[in-house]
């Protein structure tokens, strides 16, 4: 039997890897691959499509769709004494978790067994014993571990908007909030890599740079490639089932996570999700987020870093790319808030409505109409 362990990082397309391993779970083990569930509520949805025969269209529940980050928190509950996320209900502990994959293993007999999270990535940070008790787990077995790794620059990019989706009171990147990330997985690769490759010495590891999955096709078809068995063909696919905010509008939510309840602020970025694409707005990639001097620091910083990951894959540039770090982009943040706020504030008072909530909807338009964004 063959264990594949995806590990992420965040946002690499993990939450579509997952759906779309989750939605196919039927057929995959009808091909030998088993994709376990954790608790009840996942065994009951498998069970279920199993009785009808194929693998449903309908919407998955999260626990039944991403059973391996629940896995993961539970973990890092269990190693830090902090509570579950909230969107994870009613999950079991640790060892009822893995005994639910021990007892699917032994009666379902798979050739291969996937787990796939990219909360994986926090635990060498956060609970590092877990790693040991998923190489327990893994005891015996051919194993091949997948991380996606992202240049840091775009990496944090994304992952400070995921924090502001998440509602995070956050400092701008442009200021030093760059900086606090250096000491973290979210930096520091080597750091959230080390104690996978302690704890599994004889696996195959596969690092892909962000790059060439994306050249590709996207995070499920390079994970089908590069995860070393092969796939049953008329798999359902799957679209990108975690959205960014573009970059033209972190500052907006940065300053709507600050300065409104909570509950405000969530409506305030739901409404922002839902416009985003009907703004004429430059490409994210193209906006400035860090400023000059935080690039440099980050370039240094990240170098022994980036030697780290050419040195354990026998390459001389993980990153082909890496000095692209330095360059500052042409268009800066502020410059592109203000533009697109001026076009939420014009589409508010014509055509564009918030979703019917009553004091809150005129809470959140008044919270958009008055914000001032001073480029520069």
């Amino acid at each position: 039997m063959k264990f594949i362990i995806f590990i992420g990082q965040h946002k690499v397309g993990s939450t579509a890897l997952q759906a779309f391993l989750a939605r196919n779970s039927v057929a995959l083990l009808r091909a030998g691959i088993l994709y376990p569930s954790v608790d009840f509520q996942g065994c009951a949805v498998n069970m279920s499509k199993l009785l009808e025969g194929c693998d449903s269209t309908e919407p998955l529940p999260l626990n039944a769709r991403e059973p391996h980050n629940a896995l993961a928190f539970r973990m890092i509950a269990d190693s830090t004494g902090n509570s579950m996320p909230s969107w994870h209900k009613g999950m079991p502990a640790t060892p009822q978790m893995l005994k639910a994959i021990r007892m699917q293993i032994q009666y379902m007999n798979p050739k291969v067994v996937i787990l796939a999270a990219e909360v994986f990535s926090n635990l060498a940070a956060a609970a590092p014993l877990a790693i040991k008790k998923l190489a327990n787990l893994c005891e015996g077995h051919e194993v091949r571990i997948v991380a996606t790794l992202r240049r840091v620059d775009e990496y944090l990019a994304s992952w400070h908007g995921q924090r502001l989706k998440f509602g995070h009171k956050l400092e701008p990147l442009r200021h030093n909030a760059s900086h606090q990330y250096i000491n973290s997985i979210h930096f520091d690769y080597k750091l959230m890599l080390e104690k996978w490759f302690e704890a599994f010495p004889d696996a195959d590891f596969v690092l892909r740079n962000y790059h060439d999955v994306m050249k590709s096709g996207g995070a499920c078809e390079d994970f089908v490639e590069h995860c070393g068995v092969p796939f049953p063909s008329n798999l359902h696919r799957i679209t990108s089932r975690n959205p960014s905010f573009h970059r033209a509008l972190y500052e907006v939510v940065r300053l709507g996570n600050r300065e409104l309840h909570s509950d405000q602020a969530a409506q305030l970025k739901g409404f922002l999700l839902r416009i985003q694409d009907k703004l004429d707005l430059p490409q994210s990639k193209n906006i400035e987020m860090f400023g000059e001097a935080n690039r440099k620091t980050m370039r240094e910083e990240f170098e022994p870093i980036h030697q780290y990951l050419c040195d354990i894959n026998g390459v001389d540039s993980f990153f082909p790319d890496i000095d692209e770090i330095l360059q500052t982009r042409e268009i800066n943040e502020l410059v592109a808030t203000k533009d697109a706020l001026a076009q939420i504030q014009s589409k508010i008072a014509t055509s564009f409505k918030l979703a019917r909530f009553g004091q809150r909807e005129e809470q959140c338009k008044n919270f958009l109409h008055s914000l001032d964004i001073t480029a520069g």
